[in-house]
């Protein structure tokens, strides 16, 4: 059986992992070389790099069996490009879902970054933003100096924050994962008095931002996470083995 994940995900490498040695015929994309580092060497599984188009997905799927989609779960486009892809072929997918956070009761929910980017227009305070460089354009209008994105310490993610005019003095460069405790330094470094942060589940260690940001007396603003259908790790292993078993019984 041919398997394709598109991962660049803490699940997504758990699942190739887990499916390693167990006779699929195991393709990972990623879509950065950051991806590809953190996806690593596995013995059985091949690993492609590069963000794909729809059409190159469809040529992709052309070699696959089953396709799981396990990207992240506000990559709403890619997702939706996979979807579509395997519709048009023919090829089974699947989707691996993030379990949800249990959300602080006091969270202010917003359904973007342009929405949070008006409420806080509206309000005095520094920012921590911790919704990754791609979004920062969206907070554009507001002043930069009160503005201090966490960021993965790649040369894309700080080009993004120059061009959102974000001072160098407040780029925060790291990568995670982040406990409690750094969380909370950070808050009382920059004085913060807003979190932005989307539900990343515990990969993304929103547990941690969210309890750093009520033992400070913090504003959490969450993004929703998209409403969507998939299946846990274990549902997904499951059916693949499955799948498996009755293609060998089918082979003899």
């Amino acid at each position: 059986m041919r398997l394709l994940i598109f991962s660049g995900t803490t699940e997504g490498r758990e699942l190739s992992r887990r499916l390693a040695g167990s006779g699929a015929e195991i393709t990972v994309s990623v879509a950065t070389e950051y991806g590809r580092e953190e996806q690593g060497n596995i013995p059985g599984v091949r690993v492609l790099c590069g963000r794909k188009t729809e059409p190159e997905i469809i040529r992709l799927l052309q070699e696959t069996d089953v396709c799981i989609d396990a990207t992240h779960p506000y990559a709403v486009e890619i997702s939706r490009n996979i979807r579509e892809a395997c519709h048009s072929t023919g090829t089974v997918w699947r989707r691996l879902l993030r379990p949800r956070s249990a959300y602080p009761a006091d969270s202010v929910f917003l359904q973007s970054a342009q929405e949070a980017a008006r409420w806080l227009a509206d309000r005095e305070g520094n920012v921590l933003l911790t919704t990754g460089a791609k979004e920062l354009g969206c907070y554009r209008d507001l002043n930069p100096e009160r503005l201090y994105p966490r960021v993965l310490p790649l040369e894309q993610s700080l080009v993004s924050c120059r061009e959102a005019g974000i001072p160098g003095r407040n780029i925060i460069a790291m990568q995670g994962p982040f406990s409690e405790a750094l969380n909370e330094a950070l808050l009382d470094q920059f004085q913060i008095r807003y979190l932005v942060t989307k539900d990343g589940g515990r990969a993304g260690g929103f547990q941690e931002k969210a309890e750093a940001a009520r033992s400070r007396g913090v504003t959490l603003l969450l993004i929703a996470r998209p409403e969507e259908e998939g299946s846990s790790m274990e549902e997904l292993l499951d059916e693949v083995t499955a799948l498996l078993a009755q293609e060998q019984k089918t082979a003899e």
